[in-house]
């Protein structure tokens, strides 16, 4: 199923065989300290109706740590994969390769709108597209998928979630904004649960989402609106 001499997969895949793929990607994972000093991150979102066929991707690339930005990618494609959660990046990730591949600047570490590990698989879109693409990748999200966490109450506070199942630490929550709930931050690829915290909050600037994921949302909820 999998390219065992670079880490691609087809996408024509039945929800029982992506569930199987997932349990086998896993193990490509690598939580590990980054390599090289973060010069540029990327944000990453996707905007689509739950069970519409077209799908809006955007990757935009910020200089660290001024966080302006550098570069951007749109794409409209259609969704071939139906809405199921827990497998969603298979519905997103086409979108979001074609992005990368049309980026004149490849960042050096990508923020994305969902899940790393902080999934009951540990492969969410961000740590699915960390592999594929094979750069560092942070998930930022905006509710929870799965495991358990006390919520933090003050801005800047934050906390451990926690696999019920194994006690095993799979991410953090963080009270980025007062009134708001915590963000979901969860480690996807080749970076650290610690890292991903750090990095997240020197991108917060007077906002709920991190500038990176901030300004993906923008900027392909703009795209989605004049391509419709």
């Amino acid at each position: 199923m999998i390219n065992r001499n670079k880490i691609s997969h087809t996408w024509n895949l039945s929800p029982k065989d992506a569930i199987a793929l997932q349990k086998e990607l896993r193990n490509k994972i690598s939580l590990v300290p980054i390599k090289k000093k973060i010069k540029t991150i990327g944000g990453a979102d996707v905007s689509l109706n739950m069970f519409g066929k077209d799908l809006y991707a955007g990757i935009v690339v910020l200089s660290y740590p001024d966080l302006k930005i550098i570069d951007q990618s749109y794409i409209k494609i259609e969704a071939n994969f139906p809405y199921i959660p827990g497998l969603l990046s298979f519905r997103e990730i086409p979108g979001l390769l074609k992005c990368w591949e049309q980026l004149k600047h490849k960042p050096d570490l990508v923020m994305i709108d969902g899940q790393g590990i902080a999934h009951p698989r540990r492969l969410g879109i961000a740590a699915h597209f960390g592999i594929l693409i094979n750069v560092p990748t942070i998930g930022v999200g905006k509710s929870k998928l799965y495991g358990e966490y006390e919520v933090p109450i003050e801005v800047g506070t934050e906390s451990k979630i926690i696999d019920p199942k194994t006690d095993e630490i799979i991410g953090t929550a963080l009270k980025s904004k007062k009134g708001s709930n915590p963000l979901i931050i969860s480690p996807g690829h080749l970076i650290t649960i610690r890292e991903s915290v750090e990095l997240v909050k020197k991108c917060i600037h007077g906002y709920r989402l991190p500038e990176p994921t901030r300004q993906a949302h923008i900027g392909v909820n703009g795209f989605r609106k004049i391509s419709q």
